[in-house]
């Protein structure tokens, strides 16, 4: 015997669109409705939950905004965090010169000269004065 066809009505759409926008996981939509499966209410109501979630958030977002705008430092940091692209800075704008600002040692690999290529000895050799100054022993010329 065949299953009975789900039947969509206009209050069932409501429904769904408001427990959707308050976060209501779509297995437990199906149990409120009487859906079997969360496929069969996808199918049927993707419009719905979809326009559900984007009307809470601009709910939300509507009211973080009043928030922001009456004083409340931590919306208006929130809001520029993620709105207006701002970030905290944990390294100085203008460093010292000669300082290294991360804390992390750093780690050259000489590789063998094989005299082949005199661009790359070049680069070798001025790599190695810029990270182990002029004390280490030079490459070979």
């Amino acid at each position: 015997m065949a299953r009975k066809a789900f039947v969509v009505t206009d209050a069932m759409r409501k429904r769904v669109q408001s427990l959707g926008g308050v976060g209501v996981r779509q297995e437990d939509i199906c149990a409120i409705i009487g859906c079997r499966d969360p496929k069969t209410l996808r199918k049927h109501f993707r419009d719905d939950l979809d326009r559900g979630m984007a009307e809470a958030n601009v709910e939300i977002a509507g009211s973080l905004f009043a928030k922001a705008k009456d004083g409340n430092v931590l919306a208006q940091i929130f809001w520029l965090k993620t709105k207006a692209g701002w970030r905290e800075c944990k390294e100085p704008e203008n460093p010292v010169p000669g300082t290294n600002p991360d804390p992390k040692p750093v780690a050259v690999v000489i590789l063998p000269d094989n005299r082949r290529n005199p661009e790359r000895v070049d680069q070798m050799r001025k790599a190695q004065e810029k990270y182990f100054g002029k004390n280490w022993p030079k490459l070979p010329r």
